[in-house]
């Protein structure tokens, strides 16, 4: 797969690339990596990249002609998808993510700064990705996340191909707990569970506890999540635990 980014700022990605499964991804050439620069398609002397917004305004807005200049610049590959990373997009999640991974040739990767891009810009852009509801000093965090995130699903990037299966939001679930030598640290054990060698009850173990992890911290991820019949009999006796503790409150 190959990423072009679009950035200001393309020595922010050296190290990022240059270390961990990036890197051997990279030079397995499992994805290649493309690094282009708006400021290099400038026509003034001064290389100006932003300007004042039209109507008045705080702050400065990308140029729309170095960026389209940029992107047009780029080779085309079949299933190329153009993405703007703005907190005005969609949340990026593992789902949007395994759907590029799977789908995919080329992305292409705007990265804004300022106050963010002429919003003629748009008519490049196939998609608009969100990070989260913050705001951060450009899109290069955001861009790496993505592009680190649609990476480690590709075939050949993870030694074990099973590790992806059982991951936070994989299910529509958060992870479950997990915990490695030493048995007892600092008075905290290991589950007994999970020192039994009963493989069928640490599966039954490790399903629960994704679910009520998810009903603690992200409840919301179970709403239209497919209820299995074992999550029905977990969901069921949180509930009635929930009951019986309002009704021991009245």
């Amino acid at each position: 797969m190959r990423f072009d980014i679009v950035t200001l700022f393309p020595d922010f990605f050296t190290s990022p690339l240059s270390s961990g499964l990036m890197c051997k991804a990279l030079a397995k050439r499992i994805a290649e990596v493309n690094l282009v620069n708006p400021r290099d398609f400038t026509t003034d002397k001064h290389r100006k990249v932003d300007d004042e917004p039209y109507g008045g305004g705080v702050g400065m807005l990308m140029k729309p002609d170095p960026i389209f200049a940029a992107v047009e610049s780029l080779p085309i590959l079949p299933c190329r998808e153009t993405i703007l990373m703005t907190p005005q997009g969609q949340p990026l999640n593992q789902s949007l993510l395994k759907e590029m991974a799977g789908n995919c040739e080329q992305i292409v990767i705007i990265c804004g700064h300022y106050e963010g891009v002429d919003d003629r810009v748009l008519h490049l852009v196939t998609r608009e990705i969100s990070l989260g509801d913050f705001v951060l000093t450009g899109g290069e965090i955001p861009a790496l996340a993505l592009m680190n995130g649609v990476i480690r699903l590709l075939p050949g990037t993870v030694g074990k191909t099973e590790s992806l299966k059982a991951e936070s939001f994989e299910a529509g679930l958060l992870d479950y707990p997990q915990y490695t030598r030493p048995a007892e640290f600092r008075g905290w054990k290991v589950p007994e569970v999970l020192l039994s060698g009963n493989h069928q009850a640490i599966a039954q173990w490790r399903y629960e506890q994704q679910i009520q992890r998810t009903r603690d911290r992200r409840p919301d991820l179970l709403d239209g999540h497919f209820v299995r019949s074992e999550e029905r009999g977990v969901r069921s006796e949180g509930k009635r635990a929930e009951e019986a503790g309002e009704a021991g409150e009245e």
